[in-house]
């Protein structure tokens, strides 16, 4: 992969990451009400269903999902059923207050969280599916092709959602009455909901 070609992913890699999705919602969400240390599982949990996106579109299943419309159907129906679920339980969550350390069972629930919400996402495979071969040579060795891709997703993306985390937290210091916490419930659950609402009416285009 030549510079000038990686330089060209790494502009879309940014785009792609900048763009507000369910992964920015649950960095923000997670870092307001739990501080970054715990944002930070999720975060990492979102970049491990990533690279199984890379890894699938790698093997050429991504393809396969990308022309199949049953299961393109099924897995956008499981996604968003999940976001719904994750926006009911956070409107229904109790208005208390949390510091910012989190305990190790609730950052190993806060990772599965963004493994759930990037794996159960269909047109993430489906755009990497469409992206990524772009800016793969052919006439060149493709496995460590596909490794460059990976890190730049993920490097970037890590980056991007941590922003949005550190941002949420330093607003989230402020917002620590009970009232406040309710508010915070409910605003993100809300747009849990509607992620998921959108992605349940999206088509693959």
């Amino acid at each position: 992969m030549s510079l000038a070609t990686w330089l060209g992913f790494l502009l879309a890699a940014i785009v792609i990451a900048v763009t507000p999705g369910p992964g920015a919602v649950l960095s923000m969400s997670t870092g307001m009400r739990h501080g970054y240390r715990a944002a930070l599982a999720a975060i990492l949990g979102l970049q491990a269903a990533l690279l199984a996106h890379v890894a699938i579109v790698a093997v050429g299943l991504g393809a396969l999902l990308a022309a199949s419309e049953t299961a393109f159907g099924l897995l956008k129906l499981m996604g968003a059923g999940y976001l719904v679920w994750l926006g009911v339980q956070k409107w229904r969550a109790p208005p208390l207050a949390i510091d910012g350390e989190c305990l190790e069972p609730q950052r190993n629930g806060l990772f599965m969280q963004g493994v759930l919400v990037n794996l159960s996402n269909p047109k993430a495979i489906v755009f990497i599916c469409a992206l990524v071969p772009q800016f793969i040579d052919p006439s060149t060795a493709q496995f460590p092709q596909y490794l460059i891709i990976a890190a730049t997703l993920c490097a970037t993306d890590i980056v991007v959602m941590s922003a949005y985390a550190l941002a949420a937290a330093r607003l989230g210091n402020w917002l620590h009455r009970p009232e406040y916490v309710r508010l915070q419930n409910r605003v993100f659950g809300g747009l849990f909901v509607s992620a998921g609402a959108l992605l349940g009416l999206s088509s693959r285009n």
